[in-house]
């Protein structure tokens, strides 16, 4: 994949710097009458414009369909939650609680006590499992439904000052 990326990435670099090249060696013919040659740029622009709305336009609204995610995608299920009180500090997590039950909703309630912080929750591969900002005199709510037994990181998201890379914290799942 990198590769393709790479090799599409030299392609369309070279096209821009023949356009530019194109541009440059062109820039000192005279021209007396530029009414063609407007007339044709506007039309070119037009085909341009249509041509990106039917390739991108699609590609949007395909990864818009999951908007707003439902309570199969992000774990939030009906039912009473566990709370966690969550604030972030530089540069420390203060939590509530350390352990939550596995298979029963757990609801974030996360802010700050100085600056901004973001706070995600990643599982035994340090994969990002729920995520939020917390901030200062706001409280941002997350409801998450944890499905596997294990300890997981809370981690800062935002850079935060010079001992962010510490700013760390867990949470035990299992049955209590």
């Amino acid at each position: 994949m990198q590769e393709i990326a790479w090799q599409l990435s030299l392609v369309l670099m070279t096209l821009v710097a023949f356009g530019f090249g194109f541009v440059a060696i062109n820039s000192g013919v005279r021209v007396e009458d530029y009414t063609p040659l407007q007339k044709r740029g506007y039309r070119i622009r037009s085909k341009l414009f249509w041509t990106l709305v039917a390739v991108l336009g699609p590609a949007m609204i395909y990864t818009l369909l999951d908007l707003p995610y439902g309570a199969s995608r992000a774990g939030n299920q009906a039912g009473p939650a566990q709370v966690v009180e969550a604030t972030g500090h530089q540069w420390r997590w203060e939590l509530s609680r350390d352990r939550v039950v596995k298979d029963q909703p757990v609801e974030f309630r996360v802010t700050s006590a100085d600056i901004n912080h973001g706070f995600g929750i990643y599982d035994a591969d340090m994969h990002l499992v729920a995520q939020t900002q917390a901030m200062p005199g706001y409280t941002n709510t997350i409801r998450h439904t944890f499905t596997a037994d294990g300890t997981y990181r809370i981690l800062c998201m935002e850079y935060c000052g010079i001992a962010h890379h510490n700013m760390m914290s867990e949470i035990k799942v299992g049955s209590l």
